[in-house]
């Protein structure tokens, strides 16, 4: 009885830890930009039922019409940025490896932008996306503070 109780008290013990903490501003704030891009790629799939012309664009590929291969494909990589960063501001158990998906998906559609879109295109010429060079941070990071996210009680 006296091992239930004193576990029982431990528990309350335990500081509550804040998971948002974890994340620098920089992710903060890029958290906030892509929940209000994915709320922006969505409202485009209604947008463009009222309008010819809607324009989105995303790490190289643009679209000029939601109604597209090409536009439910960015609407599709919005929804992802969005819900990545639902996850991790609103510190979801499963945040850090939708996160991870996030930004692998992000720097293998960056290199497709930077080296197979020249061969579709008349120009040629090789662009250099500067997104990667955030993605790649975003990954560390994400990376560095994932023991740390799994191995605390979220608030919610």
């Amino acid at each position: 009885m006296n091992q239930e109780l004193d576990g029982h008290f431990d528990e309350f013990d335990k500081p509550k830890i804040i998971r948002r903490k974890l994340l620098p501003w920089w992710i903060k704030t890029f958290c906030w930009i892509f929940m209000i891009l994915a709320v922006c790629g969505l409202a485009s799939l209604i947008g463009n039922a009222f309008t010819d012309n809607v324009e989105l664009s995303l790490y190289g590929f643009s679209s000029n019409t939601a109604y597209s291969g090409l536009g439910i494909f960015i609407i599709a990589i919005m929804t992802l940025k969005g819900f990545a960063a639902y996850s991790l501001w609103f510190e979801k158990d499963n945040a850090i490896m939708i996160a991870k998906i996030d930004a692998i998906v992000g720097v293998v559609i960056c290199l497709a932008s930077m080296f197979i879109l020249p061969f579709t295109r008349e120009d040629g010429h090789f662009p250099l996306r500067l997104e990667i060079l955030l993605l790649i941070p975003y990954y560390i990071k994400i990376n560095k503070i994932e023991y740390e996210w799994d191995n605390q009680e979220s608030l919610n």
